[in-house]
C-alpha cells in the first residue's frame, strides 16, 4: 500500500489556487489541505473598482469550495499563525496542526508604511476585499457630509502613491465622480482628486512614453499630480510631503479621503516564522523552494524569484504568480516521483493597466496598446487569469465580458 503524501498550501491567491488546480489533476497519491482566511478567492488585481465603486464585491471573488474536489483536498478556513519547517508542522488559529511532506506558501501581502508616521492611523489601505469596501463606504459617507457642511474637504481625494496599483485606482475613481458627485449634490468637476508620489518616472515597467500617455490621460480628466514629491507624514486629514532637494522644505494638500497605496510587503508570517526574508519575501532557489528547506515551496507575493535579465527579483503580479503556483505543485509531484526539479522560467505575455472601464494602457506582448482597444484586451488578461484560478464555471458567471460599457 502506497503512503499517501501530504501537501499543505497555505493561501488561495493566485498562486495558490493555481498550485491547487495543478496537484488534483496528478494522478500521484496526494492530499492536499487548502488554508486560507477567507472562504472565498478574490482578484486582487481588482479590488480598486470594489474600492471605487465601479464594480461589486461579488463580481471579483468565488467561493473557495466551488474549486476543491473533496476526494483529493481539504479546505481549512483559519489564520496561519506560525511554520515550523523543522518540525514540518502549521499552525492555524483554532484549528489543529498540520503536518506535511511538502509545503507551498503562497500567503498574500499587507499593506506597507515604510515606517512613515500616521499611515497607518490616517490613511486607507487597499490589500482585500474588506479595505476596498471600507474605501467605498468611506468615499459614499463623505459625499453624504457634504450635503450637511457644504465643506468641499469632503469631495477631495488624495491617493498616496502612483504605483500600477494606484494608476489603476485613480482611473476607477474618475470614472466614479458622477456617481460620487450624484450622492453629494453637486457637478462632476467638483469631485477633486489628488496623487502624491515621490518618484518622477511613472510605471518604469512601460515604456517612459506609455508611462506618459497614461499620466497625460488623468491630468486631461482633471487629476492633480503631485509627482516627486516624497511623503514625509499623514496627520489628520492631511499628506505632508517634501517639495523640493531640501529636505526642510514640507507642504502639505488636504483632504477628507486618503488612500494609501505606496508599497506592500509579504505576510508578516514570513518574518513571524524565521524565514530568511526582507519586507516579507524570499529570495527563493530556481526552482522556487526555500534556500534553507527543500520541501517548502514559496511563491506568490512571499516569493522574490530573481530575473537574471534584469538583476532585479520579478514583480508580484497575478500574471507571475500563477506561472509560479503551476510550477511548484509541478515540481512536488517531480519530487514525489524522485524527479528533478524545473527551473522558474517566466515571459511576460503582456502588462496593461486600466483607467476605467473603457480605457487603458499597456503592452500585448512587445505591441503597445491603447485606449478602448487595451481595455479589452485587459479584460482578456483578468478572464484568463480567472480560467487557471477558478476554471470554466468562474470565468461564465464572474468573466468580464462587458466590453462595451
Amino acid at each position: 500500500m502506497e503512503i499517501m503524501t501530504e501537501v499543505v498550501i497555505l493561501g488561495a491567491g493566485y498562486a495558490g489556487l493555481r498550485a491547487l488546480g495543478v496537484l488534483q489533476k496528478s494522478k500521484e497519491d496526494i492530499h492536499v489541505t487548502l488554508v486560507d482566511r477567507n472562504d472565498y478567492h478574490y482578484e486582487a488585481a481588482d479590488l480598486h473598482e470594489v474600492a471605487a465603486g465601479t464594480q461589486d464585491q461579488e463580481r471579483i471573488l468565488f467561493d473557495i469550495n466551488d474549486v476543491v474536489k473533496n476526494d483529493k483536498t481539504t479546505f481549512i478556513k483559519g489564520n496561519v499563525v506560525n511554520i515550523n519547517r523543522e518540525q514540518k508542522v502549521v499552525e492555524v488559529s483554532d484549528q489543529p496542526e498540520l503536518h506535511y511532506d511538502y509545503l507551498i506558501v503562497a500567503l498574500g501581502f499587507v499593506s506597507e508604511s515604510f515606517g512613515i508616521p500616521g499611515v497607518d492611523e490616517n490613511a486607507l489601505s487597499m490589500v482585500d476585499v474588506d479595505q476596498a469596501l471600507n474605501i467605498r463606504k468611506h468615499l459614499e459617507d463623505q459625499m453624504a457630509e457634504y450635503t450637511r457642511t457644504q465643506d468641499e474637504e469632503h469631495l477631495k481625494i488624495i491617493v498616496c502613491g502612483m504605483g500600477f496599483t494606484g494608476f489603476e485606482l485613480v482611473g476607477a475613481l474618475v470614472e466614479a465622480k458622477p456617481t460620487l458627485a450624484k450622492l453629494a449634490g453637486v457637478s462632476p468637476e467638483k469631485i477633486k482628486i489628488v496623487t502624491v508620489e515621490a518618484s518622477t518616472h511613472l510605471l518604469p515597467m512601460f515604456p517612459e512614453k506609455l508611462a506618459d500617455y497614461g499620466t497625460k490621460q488623468l491630468v486631461a480628466w482633471g487629476v492633480e499630480m503631485l509627482n516627486g514629491k516624497m511623503i514625509k507624514a499623514i496627520k489628520p486629514d492631511t499628506v505632508v510631503y517634501q517639495d523640493s532637494e531640501d529636505k526642510n522644505d514640507l507642504a502639505e494638500v488636504t483632504a477628507k479621503t486618503i488612500i494609501w497605496t505606496t508599497g506592500v510587503r509579504g505576510s508578516k508570517v514570513m518574518t513571524d516564522a524565521g524565514f530568511a526574508e526582507k519586507r516579507g519575501r524570499v529570495l527563493v532557489n530556481k526552482d522556487l523552494t526555500d534556500p534553507d528547506f527543500s520541501d517548502v515551496f514559496i511563491v506568490g507575493d512571499v516569493a522574490a524569484a530573481m530575473d537574471e535579465a534584469s538583476g532585479r527579483p520579478f514583480p508580484t503580479t497575478a500574471q507571475i504568480a500563477l506561472v509560479m503556483g503551476h510550477l511548484a505543485a509541478e515540481n512536488i509531484i517531480h519530487k514525489v516521483n524522485g524527479e528533478a526539479t524545473k527551473e522558474f522560467a517566466f515571459k511576460s505575455l503582456g502588462t496593461v493597466a486600466s483607467i476605467g472601464n473603457a480605457h487603458a494602457f499597456g503592452l500585448v506582448g512587445k505591441t503597445t496598446v491603447k485606449g478602448y482597444l487595451a481595455s479589452v484586451a485587459k479584460k482578456g488578461i483578468m478572464d484568463k487569469s480567472l480560467l487557471e484560478t477558478g476554471g470554466f464555471k468562474e470565468v461564465l458567471s464572474k468573466g468580464r465580458f462587458d466590453f462595451y460599457h
